[in-house]
């Protein structure tokens, strides 16, 4: 079943931001904002990276950590609409989030998923660790 049905990939609905840096390094967070009902709510996944990362990566580390988070967040909203029986769709600017059917449960076991796309990572974000 095709838990997310939206006219754009999901990752063009998310929000980024970054919060204040600590000691411990710079704070970002992406933000899904939807609706359900007549409701205005978010999901939001948070992340890190510390000077130690970001020197790994030779300044570039913001750019493969906001991948990565992008993939995993992604990932994380996908099952979490699996397991709780939701859909998301729409055609607004902000989505919206409404239980699957029954009907909609049948129909979508005859038809199998397609894979998820890919989000790349420059080649040269990882050159760093090569040696």
């Amino acid at each position: 079943m095709l838990h997310i049905e939206l006219p754009r990939a999901l990752e063009q609905y998310f929000a980024y931001a970054e919060t204040e840096a600590t000691r411990r390094g710079r704070r970002f967070c992406i933000t899904l904002t939807y609706y359900i009902d007549d409701r205005l709510d978010r999901i939001q996944w948070w992340y890190h990276v510390s000077p130690a990362e970001e020197q790994m990566f030779d300044g570039d580390a913001i750019n493969v950590f906001r991948a990565r988070a992008t993939e995993r967040f992604r990932r994380h909203i996908e099952q979490w609409l699996v397991n709780t029986r939701q859909r998301l769709h729409g055609e607004d600017a902000i989505p919206r989030i409404s239980p699957v059917t029954a009907a909609e449960q049948s129909n979508a076991e005859a038809v199998p998923e397609p894979p998820p796309p890919a989000i790349d990572v420059p080649a040269a974000s990882f050159a760093s660790l090569a040696g």
